[in-house]
């Protein structure tokens, strides 16, 4: 009996202790961490949201750049903090479904993160350098098909989406694409403008300043509807390639274990900044498509990620997609 005194009233501390430190939380500065370079699409993302977030949370939100793998050096970083939620890490499709198909990770990705809420999407869409002949998407199939020499395609990683779209874009066509890796975006970007590259498949609300300014060419988007930022550009559905269609997702994960009320005060701040007229002004003023407030949850971002990753990754891996040093 005194044992099992001794053990009721040790959980009784620590469940004390943990509903204390929600209470409180948070107390000190949050490390928001991000796997891909300074000025990509995910990393403008973070620093809107960790900037928005801290009213909200009276705290300081850091945003940390750790690029590599894919995205998936960040997400290591997260799944190894301890479980306190003063790490938390911003992720998309990439990072947490298409490489983790691939790379030998130490953490299972859907096992081994707390999620905390879908933030949202937007289109991917195929970019070209200036100096490509072709203006029109059927233009450009035409002309890469009469062409002798090797096409370079950028993408941000092995088993990106930018990958993948490149993947499926040379195998409902016909083509052949040499890939060139890129630790992120904002790199890739700047090759295309460079025209060191010829093409690649990136955000289109990253890239759209560049396509307005003429820096480089949007061919279609590979949504199932045209991009109400660019409605002038087809799908590349419309454009003779059926079943073409990536959904560019980003979200908030943190460390499994962290206490459910330190989760649910995070998810808030993410439901209260997205729900601000002026973020959702700069969100959508660059293209961004927030998910409704009812999957802005961690169940919602649980079922979500689940559901994409049993979509994709038998494609990924019938790809057979070789790693790439990026």
């Amino acid at each position: 009996m005194k044992r099992t005194g001794f053990l009721a009233a040790l959980i009784a501390l620590v469940a004390s202790a943990a509903v204390a430190q929600a209470q409180t939380y948070p107390t000190r500065p949050i490390t928001m961490m991000v796997g891909f370079p300074p000025g990509g699409p995910t990393d403008t993302l973070a620093r809107i949201l960790a900037d928005a977030m801290k009213s909200s949370l009276g705290q300081t939100i850091v945003v940390e750049t750790l690029s590599g793998a894919s995205g998936t050096i960040a997400t290591g970083r997260v799944v190894h903090a301890n479980p306190d939620g003063y790490t938390i890490g911003i992720g998309n499709w990439g990072s947490h479904v298409g490489a983790p198909a691939l790379y030998a990770l130490d953490y299972d990705v859907l096992k081994d993160l707390q999620p905390i809420s879908l933030l949202e999407t937007s289109p991917l869409w195929i970019l070209g350098k200036s100096a490509l002949p072709p203006k029109t998407a059927s233009e450009l199939i035409a002309w890469l098909k009469a062409r002798s020499e090797p096409t370079t395609f950028g993408t941000v990683g092995a088993g990106s989406a930018a990958h993948l779209c490149g993947i499926y874009f040379q195998q409902k066509t016909g083509l052949r694409f040499q890939y060139v890796p890129y630790r992120g975006a904002a790199p890739a970007m700047q090759d295309l403008i460079g025209g060191q590259i010829d093409l690649s498949c990136l955000e289109a609300s990253a890239t759209l300043p560049n396509v307005q300014a003429g820096r480089f060419k949007a061919f279609a988007v590979m949504s199932e509807q045209r991009w109400p930022k660019s409605p002038d550009t087809p799908t590349m559905i419309e454009s003779g390639a059926p079943g073409l269609s990536i959904s560019f997702w980003h979200a908030l994960w943190t460390t499994k274990g962290t206490p459910k009320a330190t989760v649910d005060r995070l998810d808030a701040a993410v439901q209260t900044a997205l729900a601000d007229p002026a973020i959702r002004q700069r969100l959508e003023a660059i293209g961004q498509i927030m998910f409704p407030r009812n999957q802005q949850n961690p169940m919602a971002l649980a079922a979500y990620h689940a559901a994409e990753t049993e979509k994709w990754w038998p494609i990924i891996k019938a790809a057979n997609i070789k790693l790439e040093s990026n």
